[in-house]
């Protein structure tokens, strides 16, 4: 197998295939992540960058159920609520959230999808020594990232929930929801301000561009908060560039995707070889 990072081994007929769809796609972060991870295993796998638009969402997960050593696929912005649509069943986290980021395909054919993203956003904080225990949080975003993130957040004793989101029936059934499954945790919709919170996460996909403007209003933003962005590439967002110069705690996007990296390895039955 290849030293290189990132870089896969030797492919061959026996080699399992997985990949990653989002539009857009080069922004994702996971070919280099799960290929490494694959080499740690010893796997013969490798994951590639599919680039999907919308409309062919449904074309490509059909042809990943026809395709027999096709194992897995990993769902990126903006199909992760979509994709729900065409899967034969969702786990746990994905009926929770109604958006998925994972989807793996069993023995007999059938596509099982799961979402991961809030268990990935919760280890990637507590691998950083961040905690949520008793903080107001805002999240700006209310998509298939932002509904899981908020749910994880909910489940991680945060004191309560400010949500945000520009498609406002959207904002109010996460809130919903939340309560629903959170009876007495103080969730509300939110206006995008920073004030009266001290941990701020972005996620929406507004900082993918360096002339992107800020997602939220920061001019009241505590010295001392914590604002996290879910942004893989820039990592550093114009968001937490303007967060450091205020002096406060900085949280990349990159630690969403290696918070579950060994939970969605496992998920997809990809066992450590000897």
């Amino acid at each position: 197998m290849t030293t290189a990072q990132g870089v896969p081994g030797p492919l061959s007929g026996n080699t399992r295939v997985y990949a990653i769809v989002g539009d857009p796609i080069a922004q994702v972060a996971s070919p280099r992540i799960f290929n490494t991870a694959f080499r740690e295993r010893c796997a013969d796998a490798v994951l590639v960058p599919l680039h999907v638009a919308p409309d062919a969402l449904r074309l490509v997960i059909d042809s990943f159920r026809a395709i027999r050593n096709f194992d897995g696929l990993v769902v990126t912005v903006p199909h992760k609520i979509a994709a729900t649509e065409w899967v034969d069943e969702l786990g746990p986290q994905a009926r929770l959230t109604g958006a998925l980021n994972t989807i793996r395909k069993t023995d007999d054919g059938r596509l099982i999808g799961e979402n991961f993203d809030g268990e990935g956003f919760i280890r990637g904080l507590a691998s950083r020594g961040q905690t949520l225990t008793g903080r107001r949080v805002l999240v700006i975003g209310a998509g298939g990232a932002g509904c899981a993130v908020a749910h994880a957040i909910a489940a991680a004793s945060a004191d309560a929930i400010g949500l945000f989101d520009i498609d406002t029936r959207r904002c109010r059934t996460l809130v919903d929801g939340i309560k629903a499954h959170r009876p007495g945790l103080d969730v509300f919709e939110a206006k995008p301000d920073a004030q009266g919170f001290d941990v701020i996460v972005n996620c929406t996909s507004i900082g993918m561009r360096t002339d992107d403007p800020l997602p939220l209003d920061i001019t009241h933003l505590a010295g001392d908060a914590l604002v996290a962005d879910i942004i893989l590439k820039p990592v550093m967002t114009p968001l937490l560039l303007a967060a450091r110069e205020r002096g406060c705690a900085i949280h990349q996007g990159p630690a969403m995707l290696e918070g579950q990296i060994d939970a969605v390895l496992d998920f997809f039955a990809v066992r450590a070889q000897t």
